[in-house]
């Protein structure tokens, strides 16, 4: 027996249309994901020049708080005499002077008033002052 099939030119021409449809989808698709991964990463370059920005701008905030911090240090130390100093730190959010006991501090009192605690002991005298005051005054003069 033998079997004679018959092909049709039309089924030809549909397969290649269906491949050629096929392959546009998919090379639709492609251009669309590239589109949508080059958004993301503009989006993302686009956050970080931001973060980086804004960082920048923390770190200069934080040089001039330190640096007005130092000034009115060196200007408190002034006030009392540099000889009279015997120890400066930062503890906390405060500036601690340790100075001789026998030290006028007529001048740091009109300058801090009551913002400059003084407690005096034999040995010395402990001068705090809040850093909250500097930085708002430093704050307000601008």
């Amino acid at each position: 027996m033998i079997v004679a099939v018959k092909r049709n030119k039309k089924q030809k021409i549909i397969k290649f249309i269906s491949l050629a449809v096929l392959l546009a989808m998919f090379g639709g698709y492609y251009l669309h994901m590239s589109e949508e991964f080059e958004e993301k990463q503009r989006i993302e370059l686009e956050t970080k020049k931001a973060e980086k920005l804004e960082a920048l701008e923390r770190k200069k905030y934080k040089k001039s708080l330190e640096k007005a911090i130092l000034t009115e240090i060196e200007k408190a130390v002034d006030l009392i005499g540099q000889k009279y100093i015997q120890h400066v730190k930062i503890i906390e959010n405060k500036v601690v002077i340790i100075c001789e006991p026998k030290t006028n501090l007529d001048a740091l009192k009109v300058r801090y008033g009551t913002m400059a605690l003084i407690k005096n002991t034999l040995n010395e005298i402990i001068i705090a002052i809040d850093v909250k005051y500097i930085v708002k005054s430093r704050l307000d003069e601008k």
